[in-house]
């Protein structure tokens, strides 16, 4: 199932105290980019992240679920997209643990 454009817009509004974020359509679904790196993604309209080191300390008292984004993939954490100041900070503390973009 493919996510609906307008969940897309609605996590985008969720990050919208984030400078830089962007997103790419990918076979249906959406991949979220913060700072050119790549956080997470709108998978059948559910908001995935990576989950980092620091994302799963962050999320360990938050009992955030585990999902897979489709076959085959790494289960990923689902983003509490109702907290928006959480959420900002949890994508905020991924890209830190994401290795510097090489050009």
């Amino acid at each position: 199932m493919a996510s609906r454009k307008d969940y897309l817009d609605f996590v985008l509004e969720r990050l919208s105290g984030l400078e830089d974020i962007s997103y790419r359509p990918m076979m249906g679904e959406y991949l979220i980019y913060y700072g050119g790196k790549l956080v997470g993604g709108v998978y059948d309209d559910r908001f995935l992240l990576k989950p980092t080191k620091t994302a799963l300390r962050l999320a360990a008292g938050r009992s955030l679920a585990r999902e897979i984004p489709y076959d085959g993939a790494k289960p990923m954490l689902l983003a509490d997209i109702d907290d928006k100041e959480f959420t900002e900070e949890l994508v905020k503390a991924i890209a830190a643990d994401l290795p510097k973009r090489s050009k």
